[in-house]
């Protein structure tokens, strides 16, 4: 079976879960994925992983599936949970990551992301340190786990840093915008189907961090 790449880097990762169940049953892969992700996923996931890049010919297979259609195949008892992506840790210089924004393109980006005020009261959280590439040098995600690997918490937008922390079992709190929030989050739940390492903070109303930023700061142990 060839697994083909669809969506962003957050939807790629939660989708790998599937990789060793699929293998277990016995199903030979090939998972084709974006090149930010393939070190972390050849390190990981137990099959064949290819860069799709440019015109990336598919390998001979008898089915073919694209990443996201792979829920489709498991019944909800049979979703995958537990951790599925680790790393060698590497020390980062605090004990709390923070991913203040995603990708500017999203389409929801500008309601998910953080405001400067915001993100400075983020920051300055004892031990905290931002995870955001330009900060940390990180040139891929594995880079990106094993800084992540050797933390306490990740406090993280609605990004893929988030799906990285729970696929490596993290503790992961998720600020999630009032408008416009992923299905796969649930409506009104603070805790996560797919992760059970996360916790899930939600706006009271748009464009309101103020209060999640609270009740962060009261969740976090003395």
């Amino acid at each position: 079976m060839v697994v083909w790449p669809e969506e962003g880097f957050g939807d790629q990762i939660q989708y790998a879960r599937f990789a060793k169940a699929l293998a277990e049953r016995g199903v030979r892969l090939t998972w084709f994925c974006l090149p930010q992700l393939a070190s972390l996923f050849a390190a990981n996931l137990g099959v064949e992983v290819i860069r799709a890049e440019g015109e990336a010919a598919l390998p001979e297979a008898d089915f073919w599936i694209w990443s996201s259609s792979l829920p489709a195949l498991f019944g909800d008892a049979d979703l995958p949970t537990a951790p599925y992506l680790s790393a060698t840790p590497r020390p980062i210089g605090g004990r709390i990551g923070v991913i203040s924004r995603g990708n500017p393109k999203q389409v929801n980006d500008a309601a998910r992301s953080l405001s400067p005020a915001a993100v400075e009261a983020l920051l300055s959280l004892p031990g905290a340190v931002s995870l955001l590439p330009e900060d940390t040098g990180a040139r891929d995600f594995q880079e990106t786990a094993e800084l992540i690997s050797g933390l306490d918490l990740v406090i993280t937008v609605d990004t893929a840093g988030a799906h990285l922390a729970g696929a490596m079992g993290k503790p992961c709190w998720v600020m999630l915008a009032r408008l416009g929030a992923d299905w796969r989050w649930t409506p009104f739940a603070d805790r996560s189907l797919w992760y059970p390492s996360m916790r899930l903070y939600r706006q009271p109303a748009p464009g309101v961090w103020d209060s999640v930023l609270e009740q962060i700061r009261r969740d976090l142990p003395a």
